[in-house]
């Protein structure tokens, strides 16, 4: 936000003195509602970061996945799994991915009811440049220390398995 955008009051601890007044559980939708706030600002951040060549965090991370593979390749189905998201956004990723030249669908030799998404050439200098640009955002994180970093790790990562997520 733009500094004369900014609130006065940090609205998040200002819903959790409303919440206080009316219901239990102050700390836990405090807790919510800030990781939920830090996830757009983070998003947001990255996004903005990729915008320079042209991608989303969502395509980014198709791309990231593809060029990390053995092969360089993938089964969509796979790609789903691995970046926890509906076929279909995997399909859209894909759609554009492929239609800007940075992947491209091959079918897959043992299986014939199996599409394997590939990086190209192109899509690897591209994960490379959006690569520098992210990190050198600081993936959004770049007011946290060492420290933090490691402490938020490690709560969302309880979170997240409590959750059933691995």
């Amino acid at each position: 936000m733009t500094k004369e955008k900014r609130l006065p009051f940090d609205p998040v601890a200002e819903a959790a003195r409303h919440w206080q007044e009316r219901w239990p559980g102050t700390e836990r939708m405090a807790a919510a509602t800030a990781i939920m706030r830090a996830q757009q600002i983070v998003l947001a951040r990255v996004d903005a970061a990729l915008a320079e060549v042209g991608l989303t965090f969502a395509r980014y991370e198709a791309l990231v996945l593809l060029h990390f593979s053995r092969t360089g390749q993938l089964p969509l189905g796979k790609m789903g799994l691995r970046l926890q998201v509906h076929p279909t956004s995997v399909t859209n990723a894909i759609d554009r991915l492929e239609a800007e030249g940075l992947v491209r669908r091959i079918p897959s030799p043992t299986d014939r009811r199996t599409t394997l998404a590939g990086i190209t050439p192109r899509g690897r200098e591209v994960v490379e440049r959006a690569t520098e640009l992210v990190a050198a955002s600081g993936f959004g994180l770049g007011s946290l220390g060492a420290a933090d970093l490691a402490a938020l790790s490690r709560v969302l990562r309880r979170l997240r398995k409590d959750a059933g997520d691995f």
